[in-house]
C-alpha cells in the first residue's frame, strides 16, 4: 500500500475516531496514535482512558499537545501509519498556549509538511466546527475560523477525505 495523507472530518461524537481506527487496520506495520488530548480534569481524564482501552495493545501511544508537526516527523520513519487525533484539540491546545493567529497558522503549514514528508501515511482527525452558529465572542470565533483554515491547508494535500455524520462516512475526495 503506498502512503498516504487521509482526513477525517466531523461533528462531535460522529464516529470520527472509530472510523480512523478502522481506515488504520488496513495499513500494514507498526501504528502510532498521536494525542492531543490534555487531562486537565477528570472527565477529559477518563475519556483519554476509554480510548486508549478501546485501542488496545497494538498501538503505541504518543501524547503531544504542542509540537505535532515535530512528533509526525520524528515518528514517520518508525511507524508505517501515524493516526493524529485530533487537529482540533490540537488547535485549542496552541491557543491556551498564547500563539497568535499567525503563528497557528504557520503550525498548520509545518503539520501538512511534516505529513508530506513522513515515510509513514498519517490518518488526520478533526472536528468540522463551522457549521453552526456564529459565536459570540471574538475568541470563539478565532477558534472556528483556526479549525477550518488549518483543516482546508490538510485537505487540499490530503489524497482522501472522509465526512462523518451520525456515524456514516462520506468519502468527499480521493
Amino acid at each position: 500500500m503506498r502512503k498516504k495523507l487521509i482526513l477525517i472530518t466531523g461533528g462531535a461524537r460522529s464516529g470520527k475516531s472509530r472510523f480512523a481506527e478502522e481506515l488504520a487496520r488496513k495499513f500494514p506495520g507498526p501504528q502510532a496514535y498521536l494525542a492531543t488530548a490534555q487531562a486537565l480534569d477528570e472527565e477529559m481524564a477518563e475519556r483519554i482512558r476509554r480510548h486508549r482501552n478501546l485501542r488496545g495493545p497494538d498501538w503505541e501511544t504518543l501524547e503531544e499537545p504542542l509540537s505535532v508537526a515535530e512528533s509526525v516527523a520524528g515518528a514517520g520513519e518508525r511507524f508505517r501509519l501515524i493516526l493524529l487525533d485530533c487537529l482540533t484539540l490540537w488547535i485549542s491546545n496552541l491557543m491556551m498556549a498564547g500563539r497568535t493567529e499567525e503563528g497557528i497558522l504557520a503550525e498548520g503549514d509545518r503539520l501538512v509538511q511534516a505529513c508530506r514528508e513522513a515515510a509513514a501515511s498519517v490518518i488526520v482527525v478533526g472536528n468540522e466546527v463551522g457549521l453552526g452558529i456564529v459565536p459570540d465572542n471574538a475568541p470563539s470565533r478565532m477558534f472556528r475560523d483556526l479549525s477550518g483554515l488549518v483543516q482546508q491547508k490538510v485537505a487540499r494535500e490530503a489524497d482522501e477525505v472522509y465526512f462523518l455524520v451520525s456515524g456514516i462516512a462520506q468519502r468527499i475526495k480521493g
